[in-house]
């Protein structure tokens, strides 16, 4: 990765990846890359072109993302994403790609297509990145690695939460038992399944609130 600066983290769904490394990235200047958000665009993309999200249609949804041209802004201290001039801040997060997505990420050639584009965004800028096999597949000689883990509750009232506030009305039940599926399908994959890597630093956060999480990272690395 040349003279760039990479910092990761990994872990499963809902455990606050996305929220420590946008404010990481933004304290220090450096570009945020959301892979599960690059994941779902794929599926999101698969989904509204009719592509069927399995085995025999891998080279078509590969075809989706080898001209992908994926830009994470924040505007307004909310970070957009967009594909193109497209903004799918909103869309790759739909209950119909959550429910989708793990099996579009299980799938090697679409994650080994995904993977070249990432490592090429670290090629060409210092980064923030996230997902689930960031330390171990995608960049494993990053400059730090964290792995953050909470409790499959903790991690469900926390998406609970997340989309009462948006409105959408669910039950506790049915966000655990989502969260619970996803785990087994992320770490049961045989391509790149989640896991840790050997020298990544884990850091539980399950009683922490995201300013406590970052301060720890900020110590680390400084």
């Amino acid at each position: 990765m040349g003279d760039t600066v990479s910092i990761v983290f990994d872990g499963p769904a809902g455990v606050g990846k996305s929220t420590i490394a946008k404010a990481l990235a933004r304290k220090l200047g450096y570009t945020y890359v959301d892979s599960g958000a690059m994941y779902r665009a794929v599926t999101l993309f698969a989904l509204e072109q009719g592509v069927p999200i399995d085995a025999e249609h891998q080279q078509e949804m590969l075809a989706l993302i080898e001209t992908a041209d994926f830009e994470f802004i924040f505007v307004d201290g909310g970070l957009r994403i967009f594909y193109g001039p497209r903004d799918l801040t909103e869309d790759v997060r739909s209950r119909e790609v959550t429910g989708m997505v793990s099996h579009a990420a299980a799938l090697p050639e679409v994650r080994r297509g995904m993977c070249a584009l990432q490592r090429q965004m670290a090629n060409s800028s210092n980064v923030v990145m996230e997902g689930r096999d960031i330390g171990t597949v995608v960049l494993p000689m990053a400059t730090y690695k964290f792995f953050l883990t909470a409790s499959a509750e903790v991690r469900a009232m926390r998406r609970y939460q997340e989309l009462m506030a948006k409105g959408i009305e669910i039950d506790f039940a049915t966000v655990l038992k989502e969260i619970t599926e996803r785990d087994r399908l992320d770490s049961s994959r045989k391509y790149a399944p989640l896991c840790k890597a050997d020298d990544a630093i884990e850091l539980d956060t399950s009683g922490l609130d995201a300013d406590e999480v970052l301060s720890l990272v900020l110590s680390i690395i400084k």
